[in-house]
């Protein structure tokens, strides 16, 4: 390992992967190296044998839950938004060649004890079982405000102004109920929280566009997924990254990364060999995330904590039509919470589990010393649940931009539901790595997307 690279990545999740992927093709001469012997990192997606390894050292998986291979369980829970950034990525780096895709075949909302499925359009808002029949109207005439927006005709802006204007404003203008406020803000727009509300409307009028239009794409929901499992992302990275001359060296065991005595990154050190590079860019789990600062640099710290629920199903989730794969968010204020409570659910239509079972996952940020209990009111949706597996994971992010030391952190995956903040991360790692903007190219090819 004489030979010197132009940047080595550490850790092969997502962020990682795409950052090797798109690096490779830009012509630097990548390595890109992982403790584990899977793709994947905190993004794998793991057969069962590795699950109950992973959560129950001691125990074999049941023989009535099938096969091993039928199996690629997340161990992250997200998925794709069809109009979205990590679609476009997708299809500019031409990944999608080594994927196939299909729908996630409904968005369901809680609200005052049941579950509904997400309005995503007028007609959809009047026949909605959410609202009452004068809040249809209300609600109505907020979509038809947002589909007819257009930003050089004052006569679409109905005296609003996005830039200036909060959502708050926009929402009291239209006379939006609560509720509705609810179902917009969290299942429509996405937010985790209700800090939006507060601020300029153009973030969450542009968040609503992409859900609706997404949603408008496939029909059913705005969401796609790949067949066998989130892992065959990182992995149709990495082949991307493979083809253009990186190179890829699983179960190596990161001994040290080694700095100068100005602090600058030269290498790192594996096995007693010392291999030699410009940058790095790792996840924070290679630069002492959960570890105690040793006399060296703080280089991650904690942000947070996300509780996340693998649950094992032997049929759909309850009220949502029989749905072979669906996502259910729970906003805070309907369970007096900070933060809303996530449930992503696939099934065997998607490869990632035997037949009649179905896998869902319940997230969210945690909020007290008690982060199961936190997911309950998600639990309490699933009906019987075969087997659960809870894991609380630490968010780390990095404390400097690495642009001194060559030094480059990518952030732990968040609690939102889809890849729109890894994307983010991407853009902004790249253009500190690279020192220019990310340019995607547009090419005419769509996602191959099963119905």
């Amino acid at each position: 390992m004489d030979e010197e690279y132009d940047v080595i990545v550490l850790g092969t999740g997502l962020t990682e992967c795409i950052l090797s992927g798109l690096l490779s093709v830009e012509g630097k001469k990548v390595l890109h190296m992982d403790r584990n012997d899977y793709y994947g990192g905190d993004s794998a997606s793991l057969n069962l044998t590795q699950l109950y390894r992973k959560f129950r050292p001691n125990q074999a998986p049941p023989s009535e839950l099938g096969r091993d291979r039928d199996y690629a369980v997340d161990l992250i829970p997200k998925f794709i938004i069809a109009s979205g950034e990590m679609t476009k990525i997708l299809v500019h780096t031409e990944v999608t060649r080594y994927l196939e895709f299909k729908q996630i075949a409904g968005s369901f909302v809680y609200r005052d004890g049941r579950i509904s499925k997400v309005p995503s359009t007028e007609m959809e808002a009047v026949k909605s079982p959410l609202m009452g029949l004068f809040e249809k109207r209300r609600a109505k005439k907020f979509f038809e405000f947002l589909q007819t927006w257009r930003d050089d005709d004052p006569a679409t802006h109905q005296g609003l102004n996005l830039d200036r204007d909060s959502m708050k404003t926009v929402y009291e203008k239209f006379g939006l109920e609560p509720g509705t406020q609810d179902f917009i803000g969290h299942a429509m727009a996405l937010y985790l929280d209700d800090d939006y509300i507060t601020k300029p409307a153009r973030e969450t009028y542009s968040r609503i566009v992409l859900y609706t239009s997404s949603m408008a794409r496939y029909g059913k929901s705005p969401y796609i997924y790949p067949l066998y499992g989130l892992g065959e992302l990182p992995q149709s990275f990495a082949r991307l990254s493979a083809i253009y001359g990186g190179t890829y060296m699983l179960d190596k065991p990161i001994d040290e990364v080694i700095t100068d005595a100005d602090g600058k990154f030269v290498g790192v050190k594996s096995g007693g060999e010392t291999v030699k590079a410009k940058q790095v860019i790792g996840d924070p789990s290679y630069f002492g995330a959960g570890k105690e600062a040793e006399g060296g640099k703080v280089r991650v710290i904690e942000e947070g904590k996300v509780v996340r629920a693998i649950c094992i199903l032997k049929h759909p989730i309850p009220g949502t039509d029989d749905s072979d794969s669906c996502q259910i968010i729970i906003p805070q204020n309907q369970v007096n919470r900070r933060n809303d409570i996530y449930i992503a659910m696939v099934s065997s239509t998607h490869n990632v589990c035997a037949k009649d079972v179905y896998v869902a996952i319940v997230s969210t940020i945690v909020e007290t010393d008690k982060p199961e209990l936190e997911i309950a009111p998600g639990l309490n949706l699933l009906g019987p649940i075969y087997d659960k597996f809870v894991s609380v994971t630490p968010i780390y992010v990095p404390t400097a931009p690495g642009t001194a030391d060559n030094i480059f952190i990518t952030k732990s995956y968040d609690a939102t539901s889809h890849f729109e903040t890894v994307v983010e991360d991407v853009h902004d790692v790249w253009k500190r790595v690279v020192g220019s903007d990310l340019v995607l190219k547009k090419r005419d090819t769509e996602a191959e997307v099963q119905g």
